[in-house]
């Protein structure tokens, strides 16, 4: 869908006037220019030293390109000091997903990848990317919107919430786990099934499609060329005969998980890190070679560009889940390492009973904050009514297609 441009008239700090359009992105003129706003906005803590940059391999559309329908939007300066550039950029997607334990759908609208140059904030160019998109989530049918950002984000969280004034929060953890040198041991006390697709969809949507935003597309990205397969994780000595027979007599624990590989979409690199930090991080790399039979815990090198695996559709039920998901991601560290992966990570809820299971390095990870609104007029008291004031579940499905 094209979306008609938009002007603003403003004066610059030379006292000219310079016009801003939004627009849709145009992949043929506006990369090189998406690309110096994204070089230009760096993501980390506030304050601090280390930032994390992304390269985007050339393609400013992969966090949203492989979602069902899609949107980029960019701010473009017009007559400027350095005449027509690229000053802004927005990206949305809209999927449909289950709203929580009612087991019910609503077509559902995700905003991301907000930049504005440093040069251009303050301006309400920020804001006016987002408007538009709102406007494009509305002609969609969508009947909810939500950004994902830092905990500590409140700029973002008062320019997405807008004149409604308030909006629904979940405070899911980012986990990340360094892949090592060295392959981790199989857990003796479970045995991991890798599932076909057809199988691990049956699994999903009869077990997990009440989790909060899972999406009603599951077989779409199950079947994804990025996804690398879902593992089930079985208490040690579980003879396993089939998916079926599984769900008509599933064992008194077990976990499931599925791999995406964000290192064919995307690159990050650590910038910033102290010289000590990068000698320190070396000279484990150095002692996990020359003795791998140790064990010893290494750091990769995450301060050139590195590419991590995403841990998704983690669930599972037991006593014994939370060390099953343990077994889960051990294998997923064995995956990563063979692949050149430098990380895995993954995204639970903040109550997950499975987050104890979950291997990391508090270090590495971060807590975001997940902002919901209603944008449809209007609502009913029925099974559902508003999703905004439901209370939150103990999961979430983090769809790997916009991690």
């Amino acid at each position: 869908m094209v979306v008609a441009g938009m002007t603003e008239e403003v004066v610059d700090g030379g006292g000219g006037p310079v016009v801003f359009v939004v627009r849709e992105f145009d992949g043929g003129r506006d990369r090189a220019g998406v690309e110096r706003v994204e070089g230009d906005c760096e993501v980390g803590p506030s304050g601090g030293k280390l930032c994390l940059f992304t390269d985007l391999l050339g393609d400013p559309l992969c966090r949203v390109r492989h979602s069902p329908a899609y949107l980029m939007l960019v701010a473009e300066a017009v007559g400027g000091p350095l005449g027509t550039e690229i000053v802004g950029v927005v990206r949305g997607c809209v999927k449909t997903v289950a709203c929580g334990s009612s087991r019910l759908f609503s077509k559902v609208a995700y905003l991301l990848g907000l930049r504005v140059s440093p040069r251009h904030r303050r301006r309400g160019i920020g804001r006016k990317l987002v408007e538009r998109m709102e406007e494009w989530f509305r002609q969609m049918g969508t009947e909810y919107a939500y950004v994902a950002t830092d905990c500590d984000n409140e700029p973002s969280v008062r320019l997405f919430t807008g004149a409604c004034g308030y909006a629904k929060f979940r405070t899911p953890s980012v986990l990340v786990h360094p892949v090592f040198g060295h392959d981790l041991a199989p857990s003796r006390r479970a045995s991991v099934v890798r599932l076909d697709a057809r199988e691990a969809e049956l699994l999903y949507r009869r077990l997990l499609c009440s989790v909060e935003f899972f999406p009603h597309d599951i077989d779409a990205v199950l079947s994804n060329s990025l996804s690398l397969g879902t593992f089930l994780a079985l208490p040690h000595g579980t003879r396993w005969r089939g998916v079926d027979e599984f769900l008509a007599s599933p064992p008194e624990s077990w976990a499931v998980a599925s791999l995406w590989n964000c290192k064919d979409a995307f690159r990050l690199e650590v910038r910033g890190a102290p010289r000590l930090w990068r000698a320190a991080a070396r000279a484990t790399r150095v002692a996990d070679r020359a003795a791998p039979w140790l064990g010893i815990p290494s750091i990769p090198n995450l301060f050139e560009p590195f590419g991590l695996h995403f841990v998704y559709g983690l669930g599972g039920d037991g006593p014994g889940a939370p060390r099953l998901a343990r077994a889960l991601f051990r294998h997923a560290h064995n995956v990563a390492r063979r692949a050149g992966a430098r990380v895995v990570a993954t995204e639970v809820g903040a109550c997950d009973p499975l987050r104890a299971g979950v291997p990391h390095w508090p270090r590495l990870g971060a807590d975001d904050l997940w902002c919901i609104k209603r944008l449809a007029d209007g609502y009913g008291d029925g099974t559902l009514g508003d999703w905004t004031k439901a209370p939150p579940g103990p999961s979430i499905f983090v769809d790997p297609r916009e991690f």
